[in-house]
C-alpha cells in the first residue's frame, strides 16, 4: 500500500477501515443496550420489552424469537474487535501506516530465505566445487536440479522441459545459444533477451511472401519454387547477417537454425511470414518473453544445480 498515486487513497483506507470497525463496536454496545423479558411473547414488564416473534414457527409451538445475542457471544466479538486494532496498530493495514513493529511481507521473505539459505549452503557449495557434468552424473544434484527447474523454469518451458509456443524444448540437441555446460549456466545467471527486427515495412509483402518460401526450401517445406528463388536475394541481403549465409543460425546471437525441422513458433508460411513482418519482439510479442536472470534470486550454487539438470535433460548422463 506504499504506492498510492495520491493521500486520498491513503486516507481513504484509513478512514473506511476504522468507521467499519467503529460501526461493528456501536452495534454491539447498542444491542447490549437492549433488554428483553425471557419466554413468551407478553406484554413488557420491568426492566425490558417483549420479545418479538419473528413470524417463523414449525411444528406447531417451534417458534423463533429476536433474542438477544448471549453474552458469551457478544464478548467474543469484543475480542474481534480489540484484536482488530491492535493488529492494524503493529502490522500494515492502515494505508501507508507502517505499523508500530515495522513488518513487511519482504523482509518477512528475505530473513526467511537467507535463513534457509544458510542452512543449505554448504551441500550448494560441494556442487559448486564439482565439475558440472559431475554433478549431472549425481542423483541427488539431479533431484535437487529437478525441484529448481519446475519452481523457476517449468512455467515458459513446461513441466517435461520439451517447451511449448516460443519457448524452446529443453531435451533435444538444438540450442539457440549453445549445450554446453558453461552456456547453459550463463543462460540461466544472465538471462536472455534474443529480437527479431521488423521488416514488413521495409521489404514489403511481395519480398516477405519470397523470403517466407525461401526460409521454407530451406529445411524441405513445400514452397513454391519461383518465389523461393527471389527470396533467396531476400535472405541473403538482410537475414544472412545474423541466420548466417547457410541458413544454419547463430548461436552467439540465438539466432535460430532454419535449415532442420525444429521450429520454435511453427513452420506454417503465415507464421513466418508474421514473424518477418512483426519481428519477435522481446515484450511486444504475446509469444515472446524474455528469459529473466537468476543471478540474484538463485546464487551461484543452485544455478550449478539447475545448470546440470539442464544439460542432463539432453546428454542423459549416467548415475554415479
Amino acid at each position: 500500500m506504499s504506492d498510492f498515486t495520491s493521500d486520498f487513497w491513503n486516507w481513504y483506507i484509513i478512514v473506511l477501515t476504522l468507521a467499519s470497525v467503529g460501526y461493528c463496536a456501536w452495534l454491539l454496545w447498542k444491542m447490549s443496550k437492549a433488554k428483553v423479558q425471557p419466554g413468551q411473547p407478553a406484554a413488557g414488564g420491568a426492566g425490558g420489552k417483549a420479545v418479538e416473534l419473528m413470524g417463523h414457527t414449525w411444528d406447531g409451538d417451534l417458534a423463533e424469537y429476536n433474542n438477544p445475542l448471549p453474552a458469551w457471544w457478544m464478548w467474543l466479538f469484543w475480542i474481534t474487535i480489540v484484536f482488530g486494532l491492535a493488529y492494524v496498530a503493529l502490522f500494515p493495514g492502515l494505508g501507508k501506516f507502517p505499523g508500530l513493529l515495522g513488518w513487511t511481507s519482504a523482509s518477512a521473505y528475505t530473513a526467511e530465505a537467507a535463513e534457509m539459505d544458510a542452512k543449505t549452503k554448504p551441500l550448494y557449495d560441494k556442487y559448486l566445487a564439482m565439475d558440472l557434468k559431475a554433478v549431472a552424473a549425481d542423483p541427488q544434484a539431479r533431484a535437487m536440479g529437478e525441484r529448481l527447474f519446475l519452481n523457476y523454469c517449468a512455467q515458459c518451458h513446461g513441466s517435461d522441459a520439451r517447451g511449448s509456443r516460443g519457448f524452446p524444448n529443453l531435451t533435444d540437441a538444438d540450442w539457440l545459444y549453445g549445450g554446453d555446460p558453461e552456456t547453459i549456466r550463463e543462460s540461466i545467471t544472465n538471462g536472455r533477451m534474443g529480437v527479431m527486427p521488423a521488416l514488413g515495412a521495409s521489404l514489403g509483402e511481395e519480398k516477405v511472401k519470397n523470403a517466407a518460401a525461401y526460409v521454407r526450401s530451406l529445411s524441405g517445406l513445400p514452397s513454391d519454387g519461383l518465389k523461393a528463388q527471389l527470396g533467396k536475394e531476400v535472405f541473403m541481403g538482410i537475414c544472412a547477417a545474423c541466420h548466417g549465409p547457410e541458413g544454419k543460425g547463430t548461436q552467439a546471437l540465438g539466432a535460430p537454425n532454419l535449415t532442420d525441422k525444429i521450429w520454435l513458433y511453427d513452420s506454417s508460411e503465415a507464421t513466418i511470414m508474421q514473424g518477418i513482418n512483426k519481428g519477435r519482439n522481446v515484450g511486444l510479442d504475446a509469444d515472446h518473453k524474455p528469459m529473466p536472470p537468476r543471478k540474484d534470486s538463485l546464487g551461484a550454487g543452485k544455478i550449478q544445480v539447475l545448470a546440470a539438470y539442464v544439460w542432463g535433460l539432453s546428454n542423459k548422463p549416467a548415475a554415479k
